[in-house]
């Protein structure tokens, strides 16, 4: 990490109340100056993510119903498809009906995104998201 600088920043003091309780709510290590930073943390990370080459690594997590009319065989079906991307993946059952599956998803932003749209966008698909990550070498 390098030298630290300080800036001021004008805020609405509504605004500044709720990111306050945001800040105590993430616990007694957290504070203003790191809050920010998190968050430039995290849009400098959204930003690499748009249309970068660079490899990035994401989960795209889903809840469904393993009743539905064939989709366990289609969900499956896309990631056979892209086998060389997903690195891993953990597949739970909620209750009598209902599965949540997550997958580890690695390459390109464009790839990765296509992955996990094809697999969230599929019919029977009750809930789904994407998270993505980075090292954060460059950051």
């Amino acid at each position: 990490m390098g030298k630290l600088s300080r800036f001021g920043v004008a805020m609405d003091e509504d605004l500044l109340d709720r990111f306050d309780r945001l800040v105590e709510r993430r616990g007694t290590h957290a504070n203003r100056s790191e809050a920010v930073r998190d968050l430039v943390r995290d849009a400098l990370v959204e930003s690499e993510w748009e249309d970068s080459d660079e490899e990035i690594v994401g989960t795209v997590t889903m809840v469904f119903d393993h009743h539905a009319s064939d989709l366990s065989e289609r969900l499956d079906s896309l990631q056979h498809a892209h086998h060389d991307k997903i690195v891993s993946s953990m597949h739970i059952h909620l209750d009598a009906h209902n599965c949540l599956e997550v997958l580890v998803v690695r390459g390109t932003s464009a790839q990765v995104r296509a992955i996990a749209d094809g697999l969230l966008g599929t019919k029977g698909v009750k809930h789904g998201k994407l998270v993505l990550t980075t090292t954060g070498q460059h950051l």
